[in-house]
């Protein structure tokens, strides 16, 4: 064997008994010299491709005197692993070794501080930047842009965007997800526009940047612009975030469309792709075409099972979710916390308190998993719509987890169901403690007043709801028309289509009114 059979064997390689194997005869026959470190180098990397990292730092040990791209490989092996605290010591320590360090391992240890958060050292290898005189790389200011943006530092990002010698697409791209990441989609957006040019992934960014930012429809429209320029292929990120927009607004047929191109491309072997199809159908009402979707996938995660069980939560089909539940732990593939959050909510939603209690009772001791907050709000929310009222508060008291307005709130509308008025007041009270600006909870402790005829008190909660100048918020709601999703809040006068809603408006009013007489 010698040096190019070793790469083509290493690159061919699929699996760590095989490579085990590579390695042995290498060392045998004296390929890993000091000499020879690049071919160590490549080594490390397929380890840390199989999922090795502890061979890979082996081969990383018996280097002798590891030049500057070795370490950088051992900095790229730790930020694979999720180890960023271990890829910045590692650049610690190359740089204390004597070496001067390129543009490459610089980029590994901004990146480690960007995951991190860390500001102050990531100003420091910043600092390394200007001394070594490294900034002319456009993918160190691409780093630099991301590490400021993740540390919640966007001004300074921004400054080091204008400073930027070259601009390739890459850079647009890394200051647009810096401006989604501090949450400013109108930014990231006006970004986008500015962009002299874009690719897959600077549209995939902004697309996903409004669904995750609760506007999809936006981004809806940005899907669709793309598919009419017809320059850039969506990725499965694209496609996944746009059936997580489509599921959010119940838009089906544009989903149903987006599912016909996921054929026709054959991205319909992908799983993440075939679970954001599942959660799109249940979402808008199509649980069977879930249901077959879920059932002709080749191979399923635990993903998989999860978007299935909520979706027959969702529907109210608690025992086909407890069944599928079932199902899956005999598959052996092992449920995580939202699994047991989508089964207690479909025990909920079907009011199955036994089953709901005993699952919830047995999260440690069966599945090692400690209920979050989130689970302890499914069970308030599963005993109150029992009517078990006087449970579900001592479950709020015994928490070991302050409640959060959500878990409140749920106590809140179980008692109005229930008609306990009294437990309802202090529920509602504790929601404005929590968050003084939910415009819902006065109107409905308004309500609770109006029914008690206790004025005086309905009267302080609308004093109460002006004098910390909360509004009400306007009733929103989307229909989707022949592919178009459109949006309608209440008395809304700006829609493209409103005079023409209000003039039917004012024809079935009429007509209703003729039918009375």
């Amino acid at each position: 064997m010698n040096t190019q059979t070793f790469y083509f064997l290493l690159q061919k390689c699929g699996s760590l008994e095989k490579l085990k194997q590579i390695h042995g005869k290498a060392v045998t026959l004296g390929l890993l010299c000091s000499k020879r470190q690049h071919l160590a180098c490549k080594l490390l990397n397929t380890y840390t491709q199989l999922g090795s990292p502890v061979d890979a730092q082996k081969v990383f040990n018996h280097i002798q005197n590891p030049d500057i791209v070795s370490w950088t490989c051992l900095i790229s092996l730790y930020l694979h692993t999720s180890q960023p605290c271990k890829a910045f010591s590692i650049f610690s320590h190359l740089f204390h070794s004597g070496l001067r360090p390129d543009s490459f391992c610089v980029v590994g240890a901004v990146s480690a501080c960007g995951h991190r958060k860390d500001l102050s050292n990531g100003r420091i290898v910043h600092g390394m930047v200007f001394r070594f005189e490294l900034g002319s790389d456009p993918i160190v200011g691409n780093a630099l842009i991301d590490m400021y943006s993740r540390s919640g530092a966007i001004e300074v990002a921004c400054s080091v965007f204008k400073t930027m010698e070259i601009k390739d697409v890459s850079s647009w791209t890394s200051l647009l997800n810096g401006f989604i990441k501090c949450n400013d989609i109108e930014a990231a957006r006006r970004i986008f526009d500015e962009m002299p040019m874009r690719n897959s992934v600077s549209w995939t960014a902004m697309i996903t940047g409004y669904v995750q930012g609760e506007v999809p429809i936006p981004g809806l429209e940005l899907f669709q612009e793309m598919r009419a320029e017809g320059k850039d292929w969506p990725t499965v990120i694209t496609i996944v975030a746009v059936l997580s927009g489509c599921a959010d607004i119940g838009a089906f047929d544009l989903g149903s469309s987006v599912h016909g191109y996921v054929n026709k491309t054959n991205l319909d072997l992908d799983v993440t792709v075939n679970n954001a199809l599942m959660d799109m159908y249940a979402k808008s009402g199509a649980l069977v075409l879930a249901l077959k979707i879920f059932q002709e996938m080749p191979k399923r995660d635990v993903f998989s099972w999860t978007t299935m069980i909520s979706g027959l939560a969702l529907h109210g089909k608690g025992t086909h979710a407890l069944e599928a539940f079932s199902d899956m732990s005999k598959s052996g593939v092992v449920p995580n916390e939202v699994t047991l959050l989508s089964v207690l909510s479909a025990c909920s939603h079907a009011g199955l308190v036994v089953e709901g209690r005993s699952l919830f009772q047995k999260m440690v001791q069966c599945h090692g998993i400690k209920p979050k907050i989130q689970h302890y709000g499914c069970m308030v929310d599963l005993l109150g719509r029992a009517g078990l009222l006087r449970e579900a508060k001592e479950l709020i008291e015994h928490m070991p987890i302050k409640p959060d307005s959500v878990i409140w709130r749920s106590l809140l509308s179980a008692c109005l169901v229930h008609g306990n008025l009294a437990m309802a007041e202090m529920a509602g009270k504790m929601i404005i403690e929590l968050e003084p600006d939910d415009d819902g909870v006065y109107i409905l402790l308004w309500n609770i007043y109006c029914s008690a005829s206790r004025w005086e008190d309905a009267l302080k909660a609308r004093k109460a709801m002006r004098d910390r100048r909360v509004k009400k918020k306007p009733g929103c709601s989307w229909v989707e028309v022949n592919g178009v999703v459109h949006e309608f809040l209440a008395e809304d006068a700006v829609h493209c289509i409103c005079a023409d809603v209000y003039t039917v408006l004012e024809a079935i009013t009429e007509q209703m009114k003729d039918l009375d007489k």
